[in-house]
């Protein structure tokens, strides 16, 4: 007979909390540790938080080679025995600037000198690595409606939602995928989440500049018939929106998706037209009604 089984994450392990797509996920159990996935966190942190640890981490390393010339017997040039002046030194050696006013003047000097010097050139081409990827890896400016309305569309009971290119610049060939999430029980009575592909009126446009609005119709053999409000709540369901394309500024491709909960799906209303009457013959188009819902007349 099998004992008690032990729990599977580590004494004294805080459960990670995270948000995936507006739902509050905790997670324990998984190996957390910072170094595990160092590449990951340093391309996914905040910048003021990139630049604080990478500001740390660089005095840090220049503390620890300025310690380690203090050990010597006078090892560096004019450095006068001052633990200021050595970490000086480190840096001015660490970012190979090297002003000639302190130099290396004992084997020692030449040694750790030598060391840190093949160190600066990891942590520089590192750093360097890290930031460049920051600023050039594809970040989509797609806007997406605060909220999805269930209305009446061509005689047709349709679920739309709202996007908008934010840059708008060309994105070539677009293509948008829409999923229903929703709890289910299976024959066992086990809980299992289940993703269905919704189809749309027209998944794809050869060209997205200034707003889409993707269309799903409510007929007979749409997971959504019959739903209302109530029924989407005990569900728990979640729609997630996710839209693709070709970004011709950037010459990349770009990707976008939200997910939205039950309670930010809106039955009986529509969205207010963000197309205006202008003088001249331009298109107007005014953002400031785009998370605008009416209801339907």
């Amino acid at each position: 007979m099998q004992g008690p089984v032990p729990p599977f994450w580590k004494a004294g392990e805080k459960p990670r909390r995270l948000n995936l797509g507006g739902r509050e996920v905790e997670s324990v159990g998984l190996d957390t540790d910072f170094w595990s996935d160092f590449a990951h966190r340093s391309l996914t942190v905040s910048w003021p938080a990139f630049f604080f640890f990478a500001t740390l981490a660089f005095l840090s390393l220049n503390c620890v080679f300025a310690t380690v010339y203090s050990l010597g017997d006078k090892p560096i040039a004019n450095a006068e025995g001052d633990f200021l002046h050595y970490l000086f030194f480190s840096i001015q050696t660490l970012t190979t600037v090297g002003y000639g006013g302190m130099y290396p003047q004992s084997i020692y000097g030449h040694v750790v000198a030598s060391a840190e010097l093949y160190t600066g050139v990891f942590t520089t081409a590192l750093l360097t690595g890290l930031i460049f990827y920051r600023f050039s890896r594809p970040h989509p400016r797609i806007l997406f409606a605060q909220r999805i309305v269930v209305t009446t569309h061509d005689g047709k009971r349709s679920l739309m939602l709202r996007a908008a290119n934010e840059r708008l610049n060309a994105i070539s060939a677009p293509t948008a995928k829409v999923w229903l999430s929703i709890t289910t029980q299976t024959a066992e009575g086990a809980t299992f989440r289940r993703f269905i592909e919704l189809p749309l009126l027209r998944a794809q446009s050869p060209i997205f500049v200034l707003s889409w609005t993707i269309i799903h119709v409510i007929d007979e053999s749409s997971p959504l018939f019959g739903m209302d409000e109530a029924a989407l709540e005990a569900a728990q369901a979640s729609i997630v929106v996710m839209i693709e394309g070709y970004d011709e500024s950037a010459a990349h491709n770009v990707r976008a998706r939200r997910t939205y909960l039950a309670p930010e799906i809106t039955f009986g209303h529509r969205y207010v037209d963000v197309l205006e009457p202008s003088d001249t013959d331009r298109v107007r188009i005014n953002y400031t009604k785009f998370h605008l819902t009416e209801p339907e007349r």
